[in-house]
């Protein structure tokens, strides 16, 4: 199910990271950027884009519209995420964990700009394993991905939430 991004108010676009990559030739080397922007309403809406260009600008655009492309829905749950959550993307591990109220978000730069974007709060995260910027941030996409709510499976199980936790 994709999402219209015309339908959101979208926020202003969170830069994550820019990269300069060489390609050496003959006569030296040609540069060219890549970058990753996360996109959202902050009412648990969030969309990753990557993108690559000869300019700083144009490969910021190229995201921003590739995270159009790619907006997914998030359960918000008082600013926080329903339960714990593992994924791994490339050889990045990421954990999210629900926090209580007031707590904040902490986590690193990459992880905490698509929390931010998605609308949360209060997470806690830990990143092991590679801090590899693109693959943090698809692991996070990743684990936001395969949250479910209380409400969710409770309807898939044909019950009442009550039931669910009884």
């Amino acid at each position: 199910m994709s999402i219209n991004p015309a339908e959101l108010d979208l926020k202003e676009e969170n830069l994550i990271q820019i990269n300069r990559v060489a390609k050496v030739v003959t006569g030296g080397r040609r540069f060219s950027f890549n970058s990753i922007v996360a996109i959202g309403d902050g009412h648990g809406h969030v969309g990753i884009g990557f993108g690559k260009a000869n300019e700083v600008a144009s490969a910021i655009s190229k995201a921003k519209e590739d995270a159009k492309k790619n907006l997914f829905k998030v359960p918000v749950i008082n600013g926080t995420i329903p339960h714990i959550i593992h994924a791994k993307a490339g050889a990045s591990k990421v954990m999210l964990k629900p926090a209580s109220p007031g707590t904040g978000i902490i986590a690193s730069a990459p992880i905490r700009a698509v929390l931010v974007q998605a609308g949360y709060t209060d997470v806690l995260a830990k990143c092991t394993g590679s801090t590899n910027a693109l693959n943090v941030v698809r692991a996070t996409k990743r684990a936001l991905g395969a949250l479910k709510d209380a409400i969710e499976v409770a309807r898939k199980r044909g019950m009442s939430v009550k039931e669910l936790f009884n």
